[in-house]
């Protein structure tokens, strides 16, 4: 008898060691976007980018976006960063066939989680993506947990000055879901740590105030990039090209640039929220970028 197709399976929990802490990444959901230019090389021009995806096997037209959150334990507490989509595309119109439902708090099971274990949430930064999961019906997701945000990033949507007209929805939601949460709140600066052992680095330019994150435990280290680079082509051999989501795109550029310098001088390994799950590898040099090899057994030994 002929067994039926059920589609594609891939996994969704991915967990290391990292000196005295664990890190896990956890693939909250996936969507296929159209039209990889101009959402990529928009300062480039169709053909140069189509050419660089067919040099590198993936489609010309449509691309994968993942979303990737990640936690990290430090033995002491268990720091989670970023909350993916949550239910915004149940609750907001405009967001439903444009994002997934998030899968973040049923992944936290998997790897032995509850919410209310959470110590603290990071949020990189105030895209829908990434602050989606913070809220449902009105009531924190993590009930126990201390949040911490960019200082920069939070003053921004909070005030709502200067908000491109494309990004005003992001303004409404990020009051609605995340300003109530700052009695709760810690906000913090570049070279400022969240807890012993992850420091903030600027990341600024995607949006106004991005934050990646050091990692250290006993002298190994690691890096959460956040939305620093968001395709692990586009974005990584050619880090001069634009992409349509980022807020100041040439300062994303000058920032892509320095992190990935960073990653390549120090041979790092990182996560990067939508590059294909896990979303863990290194980067070196090649040609007038660099290019991005996917953790395979490194961090596993």
């Amino acid at each position: 008898m002929p067994a039926p197709l059920q589609g594609p399976l891939r996994p969704t929990v991915n967990r290391f060691k990292l000196g005295g802490f664990e890190v896990a990444t956890i693939l909250d959901g996936v969507s296929i976007r159209e039209k990889l230019y101009p959402n990529f090389g928009g300062n480039a021009s169709a053909e140069e980018v189509h050419a660089l995806a067919r040099a590198n096997n993936i489609d010309t037209e449509r691309f994968e976006h993942c979303y990737i959150c990640t936690l990290v334990n430090t033995g002491k507490e268990l720091v989670l960063f970023d909350t993916g989509n949550g239910n915004l595309a149940r609750d907001i119109e405009a967001m439903r066939g444009r994002l997934p439902i998030g899968s973040l708090v049923q992944q936290l099971a998997v790897l032995g989680h509850k919410p209310e274990d959470i110590d603290v949430v990071v949020t990189t930064h105030g895209h829908p993506d990434h602050i989606g999961g913070l809220v449902d019906g009105g009531q924190p997701v993590y009930p126990k947990a201390r949040y911490v945000f960019g200082a920069a990033e939070f003053d921004f949507w909070k005030k709502g000055e200067n908000v491109r007209e494309a990004r005003k929805g992001n303004r409404e939601l990020f009051v609605k879901r995340c300003v109530p949460l700052a009695d709760r709140s810690t906000f913090i600066n570049p070279g400022e740590d969240v807890v012993s052992g992850i420091t903030a680095i600027d990341a600024f330019g995607h949006s106004p105030g991005l934050l990646a994150f050091h990692v250290e435990s006993e002298g190994k280290r690691f890096m959460i990039t956040a939305d620093t680079c968001t395709q692990y082509v586009m974005a990584v051999q050619r880090p001069d090209w634009y992409f349509d989501m980022d807020d100041d795109k040439d300062k994303a550029v000058a920032s892509r640039k320095r992190i990935l310098d960073m990653l390549a001088t120090d041979k790092l390994p990182f996560v990067s929220f939508h590059f294909p799950f896990p979303g863990v590898g290194y980067v070196e040099r090649e040609g007038v970028g660099y290019r991005w090899t996917p953790h395979s057994y490194q961090l596993s030994l």
